[in-house]
């Protein structure tokens, strides 16, 4: 197992870039918007800006950078939460092993089916599955089954699940093998935090105090052929600036050993959960300003990879981030297992954390709608094989774009067709009226035209 993360070098990084410039900053900008990415001493050095002038234009360009590679559209998906019972003790989470508050749930498979047809009805076709992690095998057997679960629920009106990414403990080789005969599509799992010291006081206790185990997951995971995994820190245990370049170092080194970088990068931020300390009273609070800043710096270094921001945020900070960065979304979430059958009942005795954004899916696609960015359900790439190198190949120079907006305008109409309140409706067929208009090539709106024709006649799951 390789080490990657020095701490030292970190903070002498970020002690060097201090008081930077505004030529320096404002060449640094320049560079990023070639599309390329920046290195961590460029990115450390945006960081370090205070002046509120060159922070607008470090979100300029984070905007332009973020439309350049995938166009305006926002990936919307839902967590699935199949148990909160856990081995681990972290002090940010209300899923740890001493909250002897929390009620412990473990779905059964039935219980999995009727969460899947609640969010199939509701309109998603993406989602994330989650667990407490659990040592022994018969936990990741029943995680396992679970996926499978999942894939074989369906509802009426073309309620399917195309596609599931999972959130579950480390595995070994043999276990990330698994996962993907299970057709997983995105591995995730985040640090928390990339500071070592840190690192061990949130984690007293359980498989998770490992460090360098759960660093190298990826690096496991990519040997067992899973080829598209996402990365993330969990903002306020330590400075953000540390795990900002903490998460591009592990970028850079899953890029430089495996040729293919981080498919996502998640930016939760810390928010209260029952009986955890660390979320009641974060250790190092990160304000909105310097959380946008957080997406902006992470979207211009590495512009190709996709970021997903959670409904830990609230409406107002999210609308915001959708601007500097954000590609991925989830809406109507649920953080207790069995949240979407219990409505609201059991988040406070059973969920790992408390929610910002508690809005249905529907009246997030109405704000979004509202705003100009285009719903996406699509799942093409995972089911093409646009994939891994595959992926990047296409993202890195920009060309997924063409791809992503096709894609995502079709699924926007088969939600706005089948799911859609009436308002939300009328919205998205002005918006997608709009956005065929917009559409240059006549090549390419011809296609659009048949294609969404088709689907309002009743066919499903159309995609390039």
């Amino acid at each position: 197992m390789e080490e990657f993360i020095n701490d030292g070098d970190i903070i002498e990084l970020l002690d060097t870039s201090k008081n930077p410039s505004p030529s320096r900053v404002r060449e640094i900008i320049a560079r990023a918007g070639e599309l390329k990415g920046l290195g961590p001493e460029e990115a450390a050095v945006l960081l370090q800006v205070e002046d509120p002038e060159l922070n607008d234009e470090i979100c300029s360009a984070a905007h332009d950078i973020k439309n350049a590679i995938y166009g305006n559209r926002l990936v919307m998906f839902a967590p699935l939460y199949t148990s909160n019972y856990c081995s681990n003790n972290c002090l940010y989470c209300g899923f740890r092993r001493d909250n002897r508050t929390l009620k412990r749930v473990a779905l059964t498979n039935e219980e999995i089916a009727e969460e899947v047809r609640i969010l199939e009805s509701q309109g998603h076709k993406r989602l994330l599955m989650l667990c407490g992690e659990q040592k022994g095998r018969k936990a990741f057997d029943s995680f396992i089954e679970a996926i499978e679960i999942a894939y074989g629920t369906m509802t009426d009106r073309g309620g399917e699940i195309r596609r599931i990414n999972v959130e579950v403990a480390p595995q070994d080789i043999e276990g990330f093998k698994r996962l993907k005969q299970a057709n997983i599509g995105t591995y995730v799992l985040f640090q928390e935090t990339y500071h070592h010291d840190t690192y061990r006081i949130m984690h007293p206790a359980g498989q998770k105090a490992d460090y360098l185990w759960r660093l190298t997951a990826m690096d496991r995971a990519m040997e067992a052929g899973i080829d598209d995994v996402g990365i993330g820190a969990l903002f306020g245990l330590y400075d953000y600036k540390f795990e900002v370049l903490g998460l591009l170092s592990h970028a850079m080194h899953l890029d430089q050993k495996f040729g293919v970088g981080p498919h996502t990068i998640s930016v939760p931020r810390l928010e209260p959960a029952l009986n955890a300390p660390a979320a009641i009273k974060p250790p190092n609070p990160v304000s909105d300003a310097d959380f946008k800043r957080i997406v902006a710096v992470i979207r211009m270094a590495v512009p190709y990879t996709g970021m997903i921001l959670s409904t830990r945020e609230r409406p107002e900070v999210r609308r915001e981030v959708f601007k500097v960065g954000i590609s991925q979304i989830s809406a109507g979430s649920r953080t207790n297992p069995g949240g979407y059958h219990s409505g609201n009942e059991g988040m406070d005795d059973a969920a790992q954390f408390n929610l910002g954004d508690t809005r249905t899916l529907d009246e997030v696609i109405l704000d979004i709608s509202q705003e100009g960015h285009i719903p996406s359900f699509c799942t093409a790439c995972y089911r093409l094989g646009r994939t891994g190198k595959d992926f990047m190949d296409l993202a890195k120079p920009g060309l997924i774009r063409k791809f992503c907006r096709t894609n995502a305008i079709m699924t926007y109409q088969e939600y706005l067709s089948d799911y859609a309140s009436e308002e939300t409706k009328r919205v998205g067929e002005e918006l997608v009226r709009r956005l065929i208009g917009e559409t240059k090539k006549d090549g390419t709106r011809k296609l659009l035209e048949e294609r969404l024709a088709r689907i309002k006649n009743g066919e499903r799951d159309l995609y390039i």
